[in-house]
């Protein structure tokens, strides 16, 4: 039973989805059908993907209503400016072949651009207009933060962020905490590095369980929203598997004491498509 945390806007969005970052548009109907029949009811994309006609497909193709499932993408970095932003959510919508997101995401701030407050403002007109019912960012840093929270007075529901064993970003997370914004880690398992640490497989052999669902447990503990991406159909089903077991506060510890380093791209400086 995967459990469901509450946004600060009283939205409520299940704690364990997949992500689909880098699965191929050809591919992404049949990985996420497969999903969705293996109990997932959360999925994750961004129109940067290039997949997002291919989710809705797969959510069109399963026996579940659009309310049982809740469905985030993200706007492009080319699309800052209040009106971009807002022209782009409905974009996605047409290619999602939805009437709304569940949760609509700045996929980057691109500070450089100095655009992001701007993008904020058109990702607020998409949830007053009833395209996204919930709206957030991701790969914000607290000056981020704070600014589109100064400048608007409407603060994020959820921030998504590289988090893993070895990166994770205590004092971004004690931010949110400070603030109601829920934490989402992306690339949640290292993208594969943290699931060969000698502390995983140790901890996956004293549980009886995956390294991958030993990391994923660990995050669903600290409260993490969390998006494994496979697109191994015994992959997906074990990334699901997480119920029926928890960490110890001493391997909870063993983990979060992991040494590591980001691997994606450094928000304060990632730019490209702006």
């Amino acid at each position: 039973m995967v459990e469901r945390l509450t946004l600060n806007d009283g939205g409520v969005i299940p704690q364990l989805g997949l992500g689909v970052w880098q699965v191929p548009a050809a591919d992404v109907s049949a990985v996420v059908g497969h999903a969705l029949a293996a109990g997932y009811r959360h999925i994750d994309t961004a129109a940067a993907y290039g997949n997002e006609e291919g989710v809705g497909e797969a959510l069109r193709g399963s026996a579940l209503a659009r309310e049982d499932v809740f469905l985030t993408t993200k706007v492009w970095n080319g699309d800052h400016g209040r009106d971009r932003a807002l022209a782009a959510c409905r974009k996605s919508l047409q290619r999602l072949d939805v009437e709304w997101v569940d949760l609509l995401l700045i996929h980057w701030p691109v500070p450089s651009a100095g655009k992001y407050v701007d993008a904020w403002e058109g990702l607020i007109a998409a949830r007053d207009a009833g395209l996204a019912r919930s709206i957030g960012v991701s790969n914000f840093n607290p000056d981020h933060l704070e600014r589109i929270i100064d400048s608007t007075g409407v603060v994020p529901a959820v921030n998504q962020i590289e988090l893993h064993p070895g990166f994770m970003q205590p004092s971004l997370r004690a931010f949110h905490a400070q603030h109601g914004i829920v934490t989402e880690a992306w690339s949640p398992l290292g993208q594969g590095q943290v699931l060969r640490d000698p502390a995983v497989l140790e901890t996956a052999g004293a549980v009886g369980r995956t390294p991958a669902q030993v990391v994923i447990r660990w995050h669903l503990q600290l409260g993490n929203i969390v998006i494994p991406k496979s697109v191994t159909p015994s992959r997906i089903e074990e990334n699901f598997d997480v119920d029926g077991f928890s960490l110890s506060h001493e391997q909870m510890e063993a983990l979060a004491s992991l040494t590591g380093s980001r691997i994606g791209p450094d928000p304060a400086t990632f730019s490209f498509g702006a």
